[in-house]
């Protein structure tokens, strides 16, 4: 798949989620989030359906949410098992880990 990942992000009381859509492409990925206090964020799940698997959204989602936190002053505990992988995975994301 070549179509472009588009990423927003919603927020609703205490937490929200990173949505990731495919240019041309039905369906979403997200990554559901809590906020546990000012500068701490716990990534809770990721999903993406079989047929966005593989084209790079669940990865893109966590790319987003580093880049938010850096940006937002918050840092990230992965509950999820994806996300800590994808923090295994970038050692350069050692700033934004909680």
């Amino acid at each position: 798949m070549t179509n472009a990942i588009q990423i927003s992000k919603v927020v609703h009381g205490g937490g929200g989620r990173y949505v990731a859509r495919l240019d041309g492409v039905h369906g979403e990925a997200e990554l559901n989030f809590s906020v546990l206090a000012s500068d701490i964020v716990r990534a809770d799940h990721a999903f993406a359906p079989h047929h966005l698997r593989g084209a790079g959204v669940s990865s893109a989602l966590v790319a987003h949410m580093v880049a938010d936190a850096r940006a937002g002053g918050f840092r990230v505990r992965p509950l999820c098992s994806y996300v800590r992988a994808q923090f295994r995975a970038h050692p350069e994301w050692a700033d934004v880990l909680a």
